[in-house]
């Protein structure tokens, strides 16, 4: 399945497939960025498959790495799907978690209903 570029609640996503290439480091967020090259994408919807165990271990530095690369570009980022191991190894991470969905540039959400709700609610 490819990733697919949506219109969801007025806003332009990057709905990227949970099989495609993980996003592991900076230069794979990179990667992600240039197959964007010209289009008008706001969003960037991450299925945590796509993201290696790295990404949850804030103190490897991945989660930042990535997220500040892409949001460099002018991309928001979401996170989709079932973190609540991580999250339950790590009490950095859930705060990391709780203050990124306080605000509008990064999001962890458990579903596309959650992604949705937050979408409507921000448009």
């Amino acid at each position: 399945m490819p990733d697919v570029v949506q219109t969801r609640h007025g806003a332009t996503v990057l709905m990227c497939a949970p099989d495609g290439p993980p996003i592991a480091d900076e230069q794979s967020a990179v990667d992600l960025i240039g197959t964007l090259w010209g289009q008008d994408v706001q969003w960037l919807v991450l299925p945590v498959a796509r993201l290696t165990e790295d990404f949850f271990r804030l103190r490897t530095r991945v989660a930042g790495a990535v997220v500040q690369k892409l949001q460099q570009y002018g991309f928001r980022v979401v996170v989709v799907g079932d973190i609540s191991g991580f999250v339950a190894e790590s009490t950095a991470l859930r705060d990391f978690v709780r203050e990124s969905n306080n605000g509008r540039q990064l999001w962890f959400v458990a579903d596309e209903a959650e992604l949705d709700a937050r979408l409507s609610a921000a448009a």
